[in-house]
């Protein structure tokens, strides 16, 4: 059975744009183990809120950096972890640029392969670049984000496949299959499963 560690934030969670959060079956993640099918076993281990590298004054244990090791010690062996975060890195508190976005990004891919896993090998690497952030922002019910935060995720993608390259990771850029729904953050189920099912063309073409 082939592991797969899904790391992420509140669209790896399943958030809702109309609210609560998506059942287990309309999430990205759900829906690509339904397309895998039971030689594969998918880990959810998504956080509302979750950074890369930041800690957040104002919504705390939100640090991927903190949280990375111990699913990995919880998980392992996995022979895949796809890591799925940076929105929230574009929050107007952090006042970051896309490259320090895709740096704390490159800071997890370096955990992973870095880790000790107890003479097993390191897992393979996805790295998954954001959704865009929508610019209804009246629409958007979180203060944190404004129309900086817009740009800054627009301009994420490049950055993100750099460091992929960079680490000899494989690389999704989300925002290509994917958008966000009303609340302009989240994605709605057709979303999910456009997502999903790239995952899932990208997880069988490196392991079957």
């Amino acid at each position: 059975m082939i592991s797969i560690l899904c790391f992420g934030d509140s669209n790896t969670f399943g958030s809702n744009p109309a609210g609560g959060r998506h059942r287990r079956n309309v999430r990205w993640t759900g829906v690509l183990q339904e397309l895998l099918g039971e030689q594969y076993y998918v880990i959810e281990e998504g956080m509302g809120g979750r950074t890369t590298v930041h800690d957040d004054p104002f919504e705390p244990n939100r640090c991927g950096k903190m949280a990375l090791p111990i699913a990995l010690q919880s998980h392992m062996p996995l022979d895949l972890v796809i890591v799925s975060l940076g929105t929230n890195d574009c929050k107007l508190n952090f006042h970051l640029s896309p490259e320090l976005v895709a740096k704390g990004a490159e800071c997890l891919c370096r955990m992973i392969k870095e880790y000790d896993y107890r003479g097993g090998k390191a897992p393979k690497i996805l790295l998954v670049s954001p959704i865009l952030i929508g610019e209804d922002l009246e629409n958007c019910p979180f203060e944190s984000f404004d129309q900086t935060s817009v740009e800054l995720a627009s301009q994420l993608a490049p950055c993100f496949r750099a460091v992929a390259e960079r680490q000899g990771c494989l690389y999704l850029d989300a925002a290509s299959v994917a958008s966000p729904g009303s609340d302009q953050l989240h994605m709605d189920a057709a979303s999910h499963r456009a997502l999903a099912e790239k995952l899932c063309e990208m997880v069988r073409a490196e392991f079957e």
